[in-house]
């Protein structure tokens, strides 16, 4: 033990009942990673002045670094998930530290090997700034494998696109450029992002993302001058993917913008960089996306540019149980069944159901933090969640469903009407 916390130590059973001086102990414990120690210190605080934010938070911090710890000891051999519980979470040393017996982590059958065993469903990222401070690059490594369910619309990217890509020399022997525009879009929520990096992973490329932010200025001109320098930088490192998130911000309709707004000039800018204009994009893979397509400038999705649009929906039972896993699988959970979950969340965008995961895990902490006691979260956490969580994509859908019931002529939308004639909404 360092000096200082012994010090600590001292004063802090010197004077039991001073709650400042816990949670200083305690901070100071799980700065030198004693989660344990530290949880119960900051406990006792908590419990001494409730309205304490400071032992509020380092309880929620110890218990997040007990449930993630990496044990003392060498690792033993793996054992299969069905035995050893959730990965993240050590049941042997909860049980030997705590004194209480938990119940298995999961009642259904182990999850099926694949994507989600293999990777997190969070992009592994080796960031660089550039060399000029625009952009932040990342080689991507996972790829579209990584990326649960969603068998369909997997398919279609590799159709569509990433095959075209990948053989360069049919490609060039059929007249095909070795450039191209994809736009993703859907429900807010659904991993469009997550999908363009895998994209990018695919395709062995470097990964750039654009916002508004990255473009605008308030200077005349300006703007229009740092979308050509994103775009010169992404050539320079080609093969590369630039990826243009809320494509609709950058690229909106221009009968939009009235008198002298500076964004018309900003979308012109925009159609000129993908067309190439004074520069060559071969080896640049230009991916859009947005929640909103019937706002993107109409001349964006013209041939050459956005062409091939791809309808990413709210994940399907196996891309629900994939998330559900990994979200719950590094807290402490007890009696979870994925399966009624899965079958209770129909509709529910990924996000969505990182924010039930989160909520079930407020009401058993809070729970926690009362009793002193770590407690699982259990079946019961997740249906009181359910009853306050909602899918966010409906809204969305039913927006979608004007768009394509009085402004689908041209068929561009056939992909969604069928998707909203399955769930009878139109």
């Amino acid at each position: 033990m360092s000096d200082i916390l012994e010090h600590m130590a001292v004063a802090v059973q010197a004077a039991p009942e001073n709650a400042p001086l816990r949670v200083q102990y305690a901070r100071l414990l799980l700065e030198h990673g004693r989660h344990t120690e530290a949880l119960e210190n900051a406990s006792t605080a908590l419990r001494l002045d409730p309205a304490d934010g400071a032992a509020l938070a380092l309880v929620t911090e110890a218990a997040t670094a007990l449930t993630t710890r990496a044990p003392a000891d060498p690792p033993a051999p793996a054992e299969d998930a069905t035995s050893s519980g959730a990965r993240g979470f050590d049941w042997d040393r909860v049980e030997a530290e705590l004194g209480v017996d938990v119940p298995q982590p999961f009642v259904d059958d182990a999850m099926p090997a694949g994507p989600a065993d293999e990777a997190p469903l969070v992009p592994a990222r080796d960031e660089s700034p550039s060399a000029d401070g625009l952009l932040e690059v990342s080689h991507e490594t996972i790829t579209l494998d990584d990326v649960g369910g969603l068998e369909p619309v997997k398919k279609r990217i590799r159709e569509a696109f990433l095959e075209p890509m990948r053989h360069q020399a049919i490609a060039k022997a059929f007249g095909k450029s070795l450039r191209g525009g994809l736009l993703l879009y859907g429900p807010p929520g659904t991993g469009k992002t997550f999908m363009a990096r895998a994209i990018a992973g695919e395709l062995g490329a470097r990964f750039l993302t654009v916002t508004l932010a990255d473009v605008l200025d308030k200077f005349l001109g300006q703007s229009e001058q740092n979308l050509h320098s994103l775009f010169q930088r992404a050539r320079a490192l080609a093969p590369a993917v630039l990826f243009l998130d809320e494509v609709d911000a950058i690229g909106g309709k221009r009968t939009q913008y009235t008198g002298s707004s500076g964004m018309r000039t900003v979308v012109n800018q925009l159609l000129q960089e993908m067309d190439g204009m004074g520069s060559d994009n071969d080896g640049l893979f230009v991916l859009g996306a947005t929640n909103h397509p019937w706002d993107v400038d109409s001349a964006l999705l013209r041939p050459g540019r956005f062409d091939r649009m791809i309808l990413v929906l709210p994940p399907d039972a196996p891309a629900r149980r994939s998330i559900l896993h990994h979200y719950l699988e590094g807290r402490p959970v007890a009696g979870i069944s994925l399966s009624t979950i899965v079958d209770q969340t129909d509709g529910f965008s990924g996000a969505d159901l990182e924010h039930l995961c989160a909520s079930a895990a407020e009401k058993a902490m809070t729970d926690s933090i009362a009793s002193g006691e770590i407690r699982p979260i259990s079946m019961d956490d997740v249906q009181a969640a359910l009853a306050e969580v909602r899918p966010s994509t409906t809204a969305w859908l039913q927006s979608a469903r004007n768009v394509v019931s009085f402004a689908n002529n041209d068929g561009r939308y056939d992909e969604l009407a069928a998707y909203l004639r399955s769930r009878h909404m139109l």
